[in-house]
C-alpha cells in the first residue's frame, strides 16, 4: 500500500504495463490498492488500462519479431506443433485479443497473436476492449463495495 501511496499513478501505470509483459503478477491487485488508498475512479481506470494495454502492445511487438526458425533452434518446439498451434490462433483470429487480460495465458494470446501476425490493428483494439472491461469490472466492484472488500 505505500508503494501505491508513494508513486501513485505513475506506479500504477508501470506495474499495469509490466504485468501486461512477461512479468509474473496480477495488476488487480494494483488498481484494487490504488482505490483502497483513495485514488479517483475513473483516472485509476484510465491508467490501469492504458498501462496494461500498452504492456499488452510490446507483448505482441515480441511475438511479432519472433521466427519460426528460433523457436525451433532454441525452444525445440517442432514445425509442426507451430503450425497446429497457427491453426488454433488463426481459428478465433484478433477476438483472441479481448482475452488478454487472463493472467499467465493473456501474455501467451498476445505473443501468440503477434508471432504469428494476426491482424495487429483488430488485435490491439480488441485487447484494449478486454483490458478496459477488466478494469472496470475491478473498478466498479470497488465502487459498489468499497473498504468491504476482502483479500
Amino acid at each position: 500500500m505505500e508503494f501505491l501511496q508513494e508513486w501513485g499513478y505513475i506506479g500504477l501505470f508501470l506495474g499495469t504495463f509490466l504485468a501486461a509483459t512477461v512479468v509474473p503478477f496480477s495488476s488487480d491487485f494494483l488498481i484494487i490498492g490504488i482505490l483502497l488508498a483513495g485514488g479517483s475512479p475513473g483516472l485509476s481506470w484510465v491508467v490501469a488500462t492504458l498501462g496494461n494495454w500498452l504492456g499488452g502492445i510490446t507483448s505482441f511487438g515480441l511475438g511479432w519479431l519472433g521466427k519460426w526458425e528460433w523457436i525451433e533452434r532454441y525452444l525445440k518446439v517442432s514445425r509442426e506443433k507451430l503450425e497446429k498451434q497457427k491453426l488454433r490462433i488463426d481459428r478465433y483470429g484478433a477476438w483472441l485479443a479481448l482475452l488478454s487480460w487472463l493472467p499467465f495465458v493473456g501474455d501467451l494470446f498476445a505473443i501468440g497473436l503477434g508471432f504469428y501476425r494476426v491482424n495487429p490493428k483488430t488485435s490491439i483494439f480488441f485487447m484494449l476492449v478486454g483490458k478496459g472491461l477488466r478494469f472496470l469490472a475491478w473498478t466498479l466492484l470497488y465502487m459498489q463495495f468499497g473498504e468491504k472488500i476482502i483479500w
